[in-house]
């Protein structure tokens, strides 16, 4: 699953940067606080790292939500399916021509 824009951080840098908001967000006055101080220290906006710490709860099953392999199982099975009308369609009209073929070449003398 490749995204439009690239990714500047890498998967490990993405659950260490997790693991730290975690780790002190007890130690903050809020999450957010927490969430900004880790940011400015790896580089990455504060929403950008919040979003990170979503996903991760999603995907660990605290938060509700669709995780990261649902998301990509489902998008697969979309292509999938939208391949498989095509070639339907594609066998539809095929099937069609040579139906209609048939019919000319026995009417011909």
């Amino acid at each position: 699953m490749t995204s439009k824009t690239t990714n500047k951080f890498s998967p490990e840098v993405r659950d260490r940067a997790v693991g730290m908001v975690l780790d002190h967000e007890r130690e903050r006055s809020s999450r957010w606080a927490a969430i900004t101080s880790i940011a400015g220290k790896i580089g990455c906006t504060g929403q950008t790292l919040d979003k990170w710490l979503k996903r991760a709860e999603r995907d660990s099953l605290r938060a509700p939500g669709v995780t990261t392999e649902m998301a990509a199982r489902l998008k697969a099975l979309e292509r999938e399916n939208r391949e498989l009308r095509q070639a339907n369609e594609i066998l539809r009209k095929a099937a069609a021509y040579f139906a209609q073929a048939e019919l000319d070449r026995r009417h011909k003398p």
